[in-house]
């Protein structure tokens, strides 16, 4: 005679499947992916900061940014640089103030940069990182997601961007 199994043994086998498939996936399954360099996330400060939770273990690089700031428009090839160059060492996320979304993307695709980018119109965003008073503003988290620097205004070489990369996010 046949016996149907019991709730327990259902509930049991339902967990450890459920479990397989989430297992199938990898570590990184859970995480989304990144959004192309050359988009603006929407989400406002809870999309950025979900963001930053989800690079904890990284330290990041903020660059805050507009495409009618000749001071951002300068320096943002260092930035691009160093994210090449420090690529699985550190983070790096633009976050675009206080611009008109079709000027921000026409600047992405003339000076693409290898990071993710959020829309920021009102500056709520970059008051997240003590910015939003001055263009450009860079900020530094550590690896454990504190905010350890904010330097208001642009760099006039990319050694300095460096240099502050070096003493702030990766806390040489």
């Amino acid at each position: 005679m046949h016996r149907r199994p019991t709730r327990a043994v259902c509930v049991f086998t339902l967990t450890l499947v459920c479990l397989a498939f989430a297992a199938c996936g990898g570590e990184d399954s859970a995480k989304p992916a990144a959004a192309p360099a050359d988009t603006l996330i929407d989400g406002g400060p809870a999309a950025f900061k979900a963001r930053l939770a989800r690079l904890k273990g990284t330290p990041v690089v903020v660059n805050q940014w507009a495409s009618w700031c000749g001071p951002c428009r300068y320096e943002f090839p260092f930035f691009g640089s160093q994210a090449e160059r420090l690529k699985g060492r550190v983070a790096f996320l633009g976050v675009n103030s206080k611009d008109a979304r079709q000027d921000a993307l026409d600047f992405l695709a003339r000076d693409p940069v290898p990071f993710e980018h959020f829309f920021d119109a009102d500056a709520a965003i970059a008051r997240v990182f003590r910015g939003g008073r001055s263009w450009p503003t860079t900020a530094f988290y550590d690896a454990e997601g504190d905010l350890a620097f904010t330097r208001q205004g642009g760099y006039a070489s990319e050694q300095d961007l460096a240099d502050d990369i070096e003493r702030y996010a990766l806390g040489g």
